[in-house]
């Protein structure tokens, strides 16, 4: 159960906030659900606003150098105004739903490095706002993002990084302002490739897959043969041996190239 607090900014007697998280691991296209407990102080206060919403921490790419921005990519408008008592407890139930394309944190269980993504809470008081911090969920792959990964697992490429960069991936369902790349590291049959990138952009039907080797940084070059990117079905991705699809593709590559 994850929980955070903030205090509203406006010197003695603020009131405090406590968000409690009922399960941090979801999915996307699910729902976070929890509860915004907001502790009256020793003075009324009157509420203008409260919300809820998800953020990510983005790589930004400069002309000199690389920088983070916090990206809030969905808000949820928790009620309206109203006049928090002295002492009173006030809460606020809510159900924040993941949004399909959002990028994935764990995998098997385990924490990816590089990826922070939480739950905002923003409340408004007397024109005044109040940001807390972020609250950490856990986001796990869909089944068919699985089978990809899993493909990957089975010919022995092992997990490099991943990130979450400011842009949008031509020719794909893209909506939010930022995508993810999760890196892997070949195994030695594939000598010769420094590393491939996978991408997932997903909607409620089906996602494009994107994969991509010696990627030149910051470019998408589509029209390079060590570009791929295909369509799966969220509900019908079994019916293909993902191994194989990917061991197919990288062969005629590499073997173009004189790879392998």
């Amino acid at each position: 159960m994850g929980f955070k607090k903030l205090l509203a900014s406006l010197g003695a007697g603020g009131a405090s906030v406590e968000t409690v998280l009922t399960e941090v691991n979801v999915v996307p296209g699910g729902v976070v659900q929890g509860e915004v407990r907001i502790q009256g102080g020793s003075v009324d206060q009157e509420i203008e606003g409260l919300s809820v919403g998800l953020q990510a921490r983005v790589e930004v790419e400069g002309t000199d150098q690389e920088t983070k921005q916090d990206i809030e990519f969905t808000k949820l408008r928790l009620g309206g105004a109203f006049t928090l008592q002295a002492n009173q407890v006030h809460a606020v139930p809510f159900g924040l739903e993941i949004p399909w394309e959002t990028p994935i944190t764990s995998i098997d269980g385990q924490q990816l490095r590089g990826m922070n993504i939480g739950v905002t809470t923003e409340l408004e008081i007397a024109r005044a706002v109040d940001s807390g911090d972020l609250d950490p969920i856990s986001v796990h792959p869909l089944p068919a993002q699985q089978a990809i990964l899993d493909a990957f697992i089975q010919l022995g490429f092992r997990f490099k990084s991943a990130d979450m960069e400011r842009g949008h991936i031509r020719g794909t369902r893209q909506k939010l302002p930022f995508y993810q790349e999760i890196e892997f590291f070949p195994p030695q049959q594939y000598r010769g490739l420094n590393q491939v990138e996978l991408s997932f952009v997903a909607d409620d039907r089906e996602m494009d897959v994107i994969l991509e080797m010696d990627k030149k940084p910051g470019l998408f070059s589509e029209g390079s043969d060590s570009f791929r990117s295909f369509k799966v079905g969220l509900n019908d991705f079994q019916g293909t041996d993902w191994a194989a699809y990917l061991n197919e593709w990288l062969s005629q590559v590499g073997s173009k190239r004189n790879w392998f």
